[in-house]
């Protein structure tokens, strides 16, 4: 097998589709069918040139790239891919290690334990908080959130590995009525129906009112579970952590975070008071492939209670080859058994950026969140929707008879075919509204400047025979 010949050809195809996101349509629609004529090709009997494949792959999907690892691309909230991570990402793909158990891969289990400290202190969680490299935040906060079931239930005297959950204390989780997503999901998966879940009123952002949390959790009797936000996916509003945790101390709720992306604001001097009180929460979780610039499928998980946290991911198996106290073993921390070294490229991007460079990067990026709504906020076609208090800009965009959707719908299509930037849409409050994600580390004053530019270019123009009233 030529490795070194295929290798060098698939580093050939990355390095220039990489260096030509620079001038590369950032979404452009596709039809399906075009790309599904171009790959949906007859299973061949036998075997086939791997360089051939490659070529042919890597051609075959062009048309349906989208540049989310480009400096434009301000969707989803979805960061770029740092070099160090990318590098470290191919590294750990061609030593493919079983990143499960110390026997399986002693250096992917330092690895982890090392990164686990790095990130631990960066967050300036508590001394003995556990770790787990899971795919994402869904998964790390139903880790957390698996773990606190059992705690809690455990504290009322159920065995809930023995027991199940038939006949269980009712467990109620707390959460803000602008949650996000994946926390209805996690409470389905855990078995957590929609009758045992108390959504609490939020403010004009979308922060949890501490009065009403306070309130929510009379008479749960210590069986509940609060889940706070640090940056509302629409707004980058960051529920207040002080107060929330004053209002589970007195409960004796456990407290976890969704921390996707804005737990990283606690890296960044000018913006880490917005996480006040975030190291007296139980759990937390957050994305490495957001903020931190490091190839999908990185979310990291951290629990207080080490115990609870690996009893809830524990696994049994004759064939098992367990570490000592001294060796890590990867899975006890995560719901996988079998999964790749998801630490490795994470421990390259903290290395390659250091505490400094992971602060500018947040900094930089809520800097240029600002600049953009600085740049749209003149024009009478846009409203500003939020404080930009992050790197989330939502707006809302104005239209002469007053079908803000039908605008909103027409103004995106036209920007995804444009190509210049690429944005999502949402509702927020029940408004239609764009939203512009800025996390990539690539992106700069002038790509914000020309995203921008372009919005602006792609509205109609106003009728002269109407007038808008801002906010209206």
């Amino acid at each position: 097998m030529d490795w070194g010949g295929l290798l060098h050809g698939a580093a050939d195809h990355a390095a220039r589709y990489l260096a030509g996101l620079p001038d590369r349509p950032v979404g452009p629609p596709v039809d399906p069918e075009r790309l599904r004529a171009r790959l949906a090709r007859t299973l061949p009997d036998g075997p086939s040139d791997p360089r051939a494949v490659l070529d042919e792959l890597v051609a075959a999907v062009d048309p349906g790239l989208v540049a989310s690892v480009g400096p434009r691309y301000f969707g989803y909230v979805v960061g770029g891919v740092l070099p160090a991570a990318l590098a470290a990402d191919w590294m750990t793909a061609a030593w493919d290690q079983m990143a499960g158990s110390y026997a399986g891969s002693p250096a992917a289990a330092v690895v982890e334990e090392v990164t686990a400290g790095w990130l631990v202190d960066l967050f300036g969680l508590p001394e003995g908080t556990t770790t787990g490299f899971v795919t994402g935040t869904l998964m790390g906060s139903f880790t957390a959130l698996a773990a606190a079931r059992l705690a809690l239930l455990g504290r009322a005297g159920w065995d809930l590995e023995r027991h199940g959950l038939r006949g269980a204390p009712a467990l109620r989780v707390v959460t803000g009525d602008e949650r996000h997503v994946t926390v209805d999901v996690v409470c389905r998966y855990l078995g957590i129906g929609t009758d045992d879940r108390t959504l609490v009123a939020c403010d004009a952002q979308g922060a949890i009112d501490p009065a009403a949390l306070g309130a929510a959790l009379q008479g749960t009797g210590g069986q509940a579970v609060v889940v706070a936000q640090a940056g509302n996916v629409n707004t980058g509003a960051f529920d207040p952590l002080g107060a929330i945790a004053d209002a589970c101390a007195a409960h004796g709720a456990w407290l976890h975070v969704d921390g996707a992306f804005g737990l990283w604001a606690r890296l960044d001097p000018e913006r880490r008071h917005l996480l006040d009180g975030l190291e007296r929460a139980d759990s937390w979780a957050t994305d490495g492939h957001k903020w931190l610039n490091v190839p999908y499928d990185s979310g990291i998980v951290f629990v207080r209670d080490g115990q609870a946290h690996r009893a809830a991911m524990r696994k049994d198996a004759s064939y098992a080859m367990s570490g000592s106290e001294r060796e890590r073993d990867g899975e006890r921390y995560v719901p996988e058994f079998s999964r790749r070294a998801r630490a490795l490229p994470v421990y390259a991007a903290l290395r390659s950026l250091g505490r400094g460079g992971l602060a500018e990067l947040v900094g930089r990026c809520c800097e240029l969140a600002r600049r953009f709504a600085e740049r749209v906020r003149p024009d009478p076609r846009v409203l500003v929707l939020n404080e930009v208090v992050l790197n989330q800009v939502l707006l809302r965009l104005v239209a002469d008879d007053g079908d803000d959707q039908a605008l909103l719908a027409s103004v995106l299509g036209r920007v995804h075919a444009d190509g210049t930037f690429w944005a999502g849409r949402t509702v927020w409050r029940g408004q239609p509204a764009l939203r512009v994600s800025v996390s990539g580390w690539s992106t700069t004053a002038e790509d914000v400047d020309r995203a921008a530019d372009a919005l602006l270019g792609l509205l109609p123009a106003r009728d002269p025979g109407r007038r808008l009233i801002p906010g209206s």
